[in-house]
């Protein structure tokens, strides 16, 4: 991903990531958890903001675990020098299990073929593996049933460490339905957990952290808080649900704000019509602002005609498709300059759009608007030294 520390020269686009707001949010998310440890999750390139950056400031927040999803992802945050425990969990068969036993990360087990797979690399390794096993309580994506399957898995998994090949440090599980406020699921999630870890814990498994709290569960469920809850994209200053609030109802700062500079301003007439397949037609005379922006830069092509950019201080739509590398805003015969600020979402200060805003318009998440930023896209880090 391309990084810049400071603006040296105009940029085409930029996506700013204030650091000092991610700190903010993290120490807001230590207060509505007080009791437990938090994991910062900076997967996808922290949610598309800067893993390695971004990690540093969560650190620096109180932030006392990192989370990723890939090894690679793990791996590539302790090349960076970062310290401290570092877990990750979506495994392949195959996967560079002895490089994380040796880089001291916390491994995810879901089922047999990957705890066979991790003991067998400690063995190679010739150091215990940092384990941590994940139920299955009703998401239905990775971890292990309920029933014998858990049972199975715990009692090899005790053998194993019985052997000195690895450490089970924790119980996990993941919410379905934590951001639908009063989803019924939720309450049975919180059940079916408290039971596989009752049974994990009567068979001899001492874990140092259970955990199951995401974003959303950290901002409203207490009662799921456990040793550690795990902070996507709460961290970046994003609600995960509008249902539960906005990023101010629970302290939080967006962190990331996209911008770019306008290539273009023309006069067009009436009837002009605007991008492929003409699905736009100016009404009557107008300027044009071409935005240098495209879905090849994560711009979705779904908020075609609908993606809001403020341009001098005012709102303004997407004027037809979005292109590969650009889309256009009808200006409404103001005439900006060549070169001056479309600001496409960020913090809401200076009156403009949101993630979510742009959420809204694309039929999607704001989790969604701020990972797929690509990387022709570079950011700019502000505000990098530690606050008090």
């Amino acid at each position: 991903m391309s990084e810049r520390t400071a603006p040296t020269a105009p940029l085409r686009a930029r996506a700013e990531i204030d650091l000092a707001a991610l700190r903010a949010n993290v120490r807001a998310l230590r207060a509505h958890a007080p009791g437990a440890a938090v994991m910062a999750v900076v997967k996808s390139e922290a949610y598309g903001h800067g893993a390695v950056p971004c990690a540093r400031a969560a650190v620096a927040a109180g932030a006392t675990w990192l989370g990723t999803a890939t090894p690679e992802e793990a791996l590539a945050l302790r090349a960076a020098g970062l310290p401290g425990r570092i877990m990750c969990w979506l495994w392949t068969p195959g996967g560079p299990w002895r490089e994380a036993i040796e880089a001291d990360l916390d491994v995810s087990v879901s089922g047999m073929w990957a705890l066979a797979e991790v003991v067998g690399a400690a063995r190679g390794a010739e150091r215990p593996a940092r384990v941590q096993l994940k139920a299955d309580t009703g998401l239905g994506r990775g971890g292990c049933q309920p029933g014998e399957d858990w049972a199975e898995l715990v009692r090899e998994a005790l053998r194993a460490e019985a052997e000195g090949l690895l450490r089970v440090t924790g119980l996990w599980s993941h919410f379905a339905c934590a951001d639908e406020p009063g989803h019924p699921s939720i309450a049975d999630q919180l059940g079916v957990f408290r039971e596989m870890v009752a049974y994990a814990e009567g068979q001899g498994v001492r874990p140092e952290v259970r955990h199951i709290a995401n974003s959303p569960a950290t901002l409203t469920l207490p009662e799921s808080h456990f040793d550690l809850v795990r902070t996507g994209i709460a961290t970046y200053g994003i609600s995960p649900s509008p249902e539960l609030g906005t990023p101010a109802d629970f302290g939080l700062r967006p962190v990331m704000t996209l911008s770019a500079s306008l290539a273009l301003v023309k006069h067009v007439p009436g009837g002009h019509g605007v991008s492929y397949g003409h699905r736009y037609v100016t009404p009557g005379a107008t300027t044009l602002g071409l935005v240098p922006l495209g879905y090849a830069d994560g711009i979705p092509r779904h908020a075609s005609s609908a993606g809001p950019v403020l341009v001098e201080g005012k709102w303004r739509t997407i004027a037809g498709r979005v292109a590969m590398d650009q889309f256009v805003v009808d200006l409404g015969g103001d005439e900006p300059a060549a070169g001056a600020e479309a600001l496409l979402f960020g913090p809401g200060d200076r009156g403009e759009p949101t993630a979510e805003d742009w959420a809204q318009a694309a039929g999607t998440i704001a989790y969604e608007i701020v990972t797929r930023i690509g990387t022709r896209v570079p950011r700019v880090y502000v505000n990098e030294e530690r606050d008090g």
